[in-house]
């Protein structure tokens, strides 16, 4: 990706993708779509205090793992980080 795709704005194909891609892992997760955008909207805000991260390529997935006899929810993110900021607030 180059740096200045970082800064573009999305047009209406990136946002249908990316809610696509959101509606598909709630359902797999059995929870809403709103609940998933607020999980991440918060994952950014928070790790945007120590990173500068690409939330353009941001993937967040909830998928189940077997735990013994029982399925666990299981929550992957995949985040990439721009930078890491040196000073703290």
């Amino acid at each position: 990706m180059r740096l200045m795709d970082f800064f573009r704005k999305k047009n209406s194909r990136d946002i249908a993708r990316d809610r696509l891609k959101l509606l598909l892992v709630s359902d797999r997760a059995s929870c809403s779509p709103e609940i998933m955008e607020a999980i991440k909207n918060d994952m950014i805000q928070v790790i945007s205090k120590y990173m500068v991260i690409d939330t353009e390529g941001m993937d967040i997935q909830i998928t189940t793992a077997d735990e013994g006899h029982k399925k666990m929810p299981v929550l992957f993110a995949n985040i990439p980080i721009r930078d890491i900021k040196t000073t703290e607030k």
